[in-house]
């Protein structure tokens, strides 16, 4: 199904769709749209509710047919526990309300948001947040199955009631764009391993600058990278055929051309073996999602194409495949990045702060407002926060706060640890600057301390997305996390 959107400033009792959807809550509340139909129709709803007919279930719903007085065709309940709602609670309601509209398969549906609050949010962040959800939630990978079903999907044109129509339409438009950028991070954390490679991020770059003329697109190749003295980025991929990349994206979108610009870094280890320190065959073929930093900073790029933000953008994403050979990095080897420094190689598993530590350092070269690196990097975050949050690293507590607020706003939970230097000790080496793993314990802050060598003075955060970039079981596949928080960031900075 598909769906577009505009917005009506027709009341609930006068506009004509195939469906309304209205809100009840606790104790058979009505929401006001849904006492203007109740009004129309001489307690319809009251006598529906009466009966037991809805359970009182956040995001359950009962269908009234051919309701008397109203245009409306049928009118949709929902039930909400209440009106106010925090953002988790608002974040499942549209997860429920996506149900529902898809299942109604219905052509022209009114939902009446207004009558919801979400932590003193305005009703634009309402209305953007379901159209977020509801392309999102549009978007199936099954191009590779052979009874992949190919039939036109069912256009559903979503009308919201509000009398703020020009900045509801707005918040409509930025909340496809938002999901339309999640949905280019699905794609690419979903594709197989053989088709996306580096070779292949690198043409997706190119293929989406041909479509912006904001945008432009360099590739470093490894001939180029070795003259860079980018060795540690390099090390990752000396144990596969497949080159690795390192792919710059320059977005420029501010009045001046010349305008410093924000920063965005990902790992893309399209499959991480472990290389030499080989990880257990167990579900490896989740490690296609290895990529997933690099996935979210290609959405994030799309969805800042498509909003046309007025803002200078630079997102570098170093490009790997870790895999074991007669010329893949062996534990023990010692390389020098390209900042200078040394690191000894313990552990062939831990690469991908081999990848950020050189792209960190490229991207110093714009001299950037802020710096953001997104990577699966660690299993130990897992380990601290499960699948609901991602963990945040920052020397720059100002900063990480508003990351923090971004991540409230959009659903992608950070969590703050510290990069303390009494952590920065673990990673001391006795044959290089530094090792690539410390000692047992807090292995995510030890990795997060170890970017943070490349940074000193920079303004800097490192999101570790490892335990949210994909989901497991029945639901399996690519998140998109945390494309919202990024867009919401970059939308709002000064």
């Amino acid at each position: 199904m598909t769906f577009s959107f505009n917005v009506t400033n027709q009341s609930p009792a006068t506009v004509k769709a195939d469906a309304i959807v209205v809100f009840v809550a606790k104790d058979g509340a009505l929401s006001s749209s849904a006492q203007a139909i109740e009004d129309a129709n001489q307690g319809l709803i009251s006598k529906r509710l009466s009966c037991k007919d809805l359970a009182e279930k956040s995001g359950n719903a009962i269908t009234l047919f051919d309701p008397a007085a109203i245009k409306a065709e049928r009118v949709v309940v929902v039930y909400t526990e209440s009106f106010t709602l925090d953002a988790q609670d608002f974040d499942e309601l549209c997860d429920s309300l996506s149900t529902i509209l898809t299942s109604l398969k219905q052509a022209n549906i009114t939902v009446c948001l207004n009558d919801l609050t979400v932590n003193g949010q305005n009703e634009a962040y309402l209305v953007q947040q379901l159209a977020d959800v509801l392309v999102k939630n549009t978007y199936k990978f099954t191009g590779f199955k052979s009874d992949d079903d190919t039939n036109e999907p069912l256009a559903s044109v979503v009308s919201f009631y509000s009398e703020n129509q020009q900045a509801v339409a707005q918040a409509a438009k930025t909340g496809v764009s938002v999901a339309n950028g999640k949905n280019v991070a699905r794609h690419l954390g979903n594709l197989p391993p053989n088709i996306c490679h580096p070779t292949y991020l690198a043409e997706t770059a190119l293929t989406l600058a041909e479509q912006n003329n904001k945008l432009s697109v360099r590739i470093v190749d490894e001939a180029e990278m070795a003259e860079l003295g980018m060795h540690s980025l390099l090390s990752v991929g000396n144990g596969s055929a497949q080159p690795s990349k390192l792919i710059v994206m320059e977005y420029k979108g501010a009045a001046q051309a010349d305008a410093k610009p924000y920063a965005l870094v990902g790992k893309g280890v399209t499959f991480d073996s472990g290389g030499i320190s080989l990880k257990p065959g167990a579900a490896m073929d989740e490690m296609k999602f290895d990529m997933c930093g690099a996935a979210s900073v290609f959405g994030t790029v799309a969805s800042v194409v498509e909003l046309d933000l007025p803002i200078n953008l630079v997102a570098v994403v170093g490009a790997a495949e870790n895999m074991p050979s007669d010329c893949a990095t062996r534990p023990g080897d010692v390389i020098k990045t390209m900042s200078g420094k040394t690191i000894e190689v313990l552990n062939t598993d831990a690469e991908g702060r081999l990848v950020l530590c050189d792209a960190l350092t490229f991207v110093q070269q714009y001299q950037p407002k802020t710096i953001i690196d997104i990577a699966t990097l660690t299993g130990a975050i897992i380990v601290a926060l499960g699948d609901q949050a991602a963990g945040l690293f920052s020397n720059d507590q100002a900063f990480a706060d508003t990351l923090i607020k971004s991540g409230e706003q959009t659903g992608d939970l950070l969590w703050q640890f510290p990069i303390w230097e009494r952590y920065g000790k673990k990673l001391k080496s006795n044959f290089a600057d530094l090792a690539n793993i410390g000692t047992p314990g807090a292995g995510s802050i030890t990795a997060a301390c170890f970017l943070s060598e490349f940074v000193k003075d920079q303004t800097w955060a490192h999101i570790d997305i490892a335990g949210v970039a994909w989901n497991k079981g029945n639901s399996k596949g690519a998140t998109g996390k945390p494309v919202g928080l990024l867009v919401n960031y970059l939308m709002n900075v000064k």
